[in-house]
């Protein structure tokens, strides 16, 4: 009899009070639902983002919609300012600048969002290589890397284009050549963080292939830090694009890019200052816009803000 009161009352049930003591106050969440929940908390990278989100859809569509082109000419209509008809006037062959810094998006973003994918798998590649194998493997390839980086990136850039022509083709393939390297880098180190980590060394005494490692485990577990750091990659695309169209050795006329309006409007920039204004503000809010969202990216992503 003791007995048995004994179990009764070690097993006697919850109540319903006390079930709800075990239950989780807070739904739990991944990782990348967390990094989005605190990415939308950051007012200046939404606005980012929104920003470049209406940017592209004006780049796509707006064109479509303009009863111009961007090449078009029309010499009775050169040097007008802003008015209903060309929201941001025209230029000395009459050309619509509105259509023509809409054109100019689309190339200068086609170019970043281009250079970054590239770069964003020649870096991984790269760097995963050289971090997980490490010893020879990793001195040979840093050491090309620091052969690399020891030539100015704009060096490279006016070379391939003398060889290959003044083209979006030329201007990605010299933009692909050189900046990989810093995600590289990048990426090298924290592979070489995270392949001594307990996850890592229980994959290969399972007997895990080392690709299988560095591509399910090290990688993925890098992929915060490489998201942010091709992010601000495409800013610098697009400034490098503009600054190469500006000096007369990128995008040529009659192609409109912002850094071929602006060196267009150089000669105009007191009689019709407008003629510069567009283009150059156009490069400036996009520049504002994708380091908001690298910003943004950084801190959402990064573990040790996380609550």
């Amino acid at each position: 009899m003791p007995d048995q009161m004994l179990r009764a009352e070690l097993f006697e049930p919850l109540t319903e009070a006390e079930k709800q003591n075990e239950v989780l106050s807070r739904k739990s969440v991944s990782y990348w639902s967390d990094a989005w929940r605190r990415f939308r908390r950051d007012p200046l990278a939404m606005i980012g983002l929104v920003v470049i989100a209406v940017i592209a859809i004006f780049a796509v569509f707006g064109p479509l919609f303009s009863p111009y082109t961007y090449d078009g000419q029309n010499i009775q209509n050169q040097n007008q300012g802003p008015s209903g008809a060309h929201w941001f006037g025209t230029d000395k062959f009459g050309r619509d600048i509105f259509v023509r810094v809409l054109f100019g998006a689309r190339i200068s973003l086609t170019i970043g969002v281009v250079a970054a994918a590239v770069n964003f798998v020649i870096g991984i590649l790269y760097g995963g290589i050289s971090g997980y194998f490490g010893g020879m493997v990793d001195m040979v390839m840093m050491r090309i890397v620091d052969m690399l980086i020891g030539v100015p990136s704009l060096l490279y850039i006016i070379l391939i284009m003398m060889f290959l022509g003044n083209s979006v083709k030329s201007i990605l393939i010299a933009l692909c050549l050189t900046y990989w390297i810093g995600t590289a880098r990048m990426v090298r180190s924290q592979v070489l963080t995270l392949k001594y980590q307990e996850y890592a060394l229980a994959a290969k005494a399972i007997g895990a292939s080392d690709l299988r490692i560095l591509t399910w485990h090290l990688l993925p577990n890098s992929m915060g830090p490489i998201i942010v750091t091709v992010t601000f990659l495409i800013p610098s695309a697009i400034f490098s694009e503009a600054f190469l169209s500006f000096l007369g050795i990128g995008i040529q006329v009659p192609m409109a890019s912002w850094g071929t309006l602006a060196n267009d409007a150089i000669p105009t920039i007191f009689s019709y200052p407008y003629q510069m204004l567009f283009p150059a503000l156009a490069i400036s809010v996009t520049m504002f816009a994708l380091n908001f969202i690298g910003d943004g990216l950084r801190d959402a992503l990064d573990p040790r803000l996380r609550k």
